[in-house]
């Protein structure tokens, strides 16, 4: 699957806390990318499918326990 750093089940194990900090750590991640590949720095660009798909499975368990499934 990847070089995925989260599985469903690794995020269900952990506080909603924590899912936001490793959300907004991601986003910098992200931003840090874009800026690198705008300056042409930017050697592994498979990197931002990799990050954008951990930020979206992030938001959905998120979405999910806030509708209190």
């Amino acid at each position: 699957m990847g070089n995925s750093k989260f599985s469903k089940q690794d995020l269900l194990g952990q506080a909603t806390e924590t899912l936001y900090t490793q959300l907004n750590s991601l986003k910098k991640e992200s931003f840090n990318l874009r800026f690198q590949q705008a300056l042409g720095d930017l050697k592994n660009t498979s990197k931002f499918k990799v990050v954008k798909k951990d930020i979206a499975r992030i938001k959905t368990e998120l979405s999910k326990r806030l509708a209190g499934e």
